[in-house]
């Protein structure tokens, strides 16, 4: 039995991701499993944000991650793999010439989506096939740079929209109100339009914050527990948060403003109840690979 590998490199505004996942080629075991997840903070949006370009310091970083990043996928035998920025290298001035040099050095290519790339990318991980088809749900990805927003009514996906707020912008102050107004009027449209049931909220920091929140199994993480939560982690500094809660320091700083924005939006759109997969725009950047995979493997065989 053959296995074909795939693999998904996030390169987002708080940290770089590589993941990989595998398939059988068995026509009867076509379900990917998870071989590898390797995260590294090297945080692009500290540099994007404030001074509008990535610095030499820190492209070094990327290079050195995204060669270390070849040599594994290397080593797992990865075919089919693809390289996403989102927002921080969106807004660097520098982000083609990065681009580029790390094209040249490692034969990576990188493709800088945007944020409704972004948002259509972590909707086909698919998670929304499981959900009830008769209810509405909107799925919400918090990150360092942007929050993606899929708006998913009766099974089918309606809109998605991104918007400039996410923690190392928050950390750094550097969201505009407008952004905040934008976003305000949207949820309001959708609330006067759809009864939406739950919102599906996706990323490391509501994963995070959900165990932290200790819901009873089975039961979705309730607005309540996610404010009580906030309201806790408020009261420390980011070391105590490291200490007490044993999160790491790129975790600890921006946590708080993950939860404010889920907050927000929970409000906006009246929903009481989170649905918390633990899943992001690598997964969705693996099932795309796999499903193009999937269709031409289907196309050989008919020739055949």
């Amino acid at each position: 039995m053959n296995e074909k590998q795939f693999a998904a490199i996030d390169i987002g505004s708080n940290a770089v991701r590589l993941l990989i996942k595998c398939v059988s080629d068995d026509a009867n075991e076509h379900e990917l499993k998870k071989q590898l997840m390797v995260r590294v903070p090297i945080r692009l949006g500290q540099d994007s944000f404030v001074a509008g370009r990535i610095s030499d310091a820190k492209f070094k970083k990327l290079l050195k991650l995204m060669k270390a990043f070849k040599h594994l996928m290397k080593v797992y035998e990865v075919t089919e793999f693809r390289a996403c920025a989102t927002s921080a290298m969106r807004d660097a001035e520098n982000s083609s010439h990065i681009v580029k040099e790390i094209s040249q050095k490692t034969g990576i290519k990188i493709n800088i989506i945007t944020g409704q790339e972004e948002a259509a990318i972590i909707y086909e991980s698919h998670f929304a096939d499981s959900l009830n088809k008769k209810l509405n749900y909107i799925y919400v990805d918090v990150g360092g740079g942007s929050t993606e927003i899929t708006l998913i009514v009766e099974g089918e996906m309606i809109q998605s929209k991104s918007y400039d707020i996410g923690t190392v912008r928050l950390l750094n102050k550097r969201v505009e109100e407008s952004e905040y107004e934008k976003l305000r009027n949207d949820l309001s449209e959708i609330k006067s339009k759809y009864v939406i049931s739950d919102i599906i909220g996706s990323g490391g920091n509501i994963i995070k914050l959900s165990t932290l929140a200790n819901p009873k199994k089975s039961e979705n993480l309730t607005l309540q527990k996610l404010e009580n939560i906030s309201g806790i982690l408020n009261k420390f500094t980011v070391p105590e948060l490291m200490e007490k809660f044993n999160l790491r320091a790129d975790r600890a700083d921006v946590i708080t403003h993950a939860a404010s924005i889920y907050i927000e939006v929970a409000k906006g759109i009246g929903v009481e109840s989170f649905i918390v997969p633990r899943i992001g725009l690598s997964d969705g950047i693996v099932h795309l690979l796999y499903e193009n995979w999937k269709q031409q493997t289907l196309e050989k065989s008919i020739e055949n």
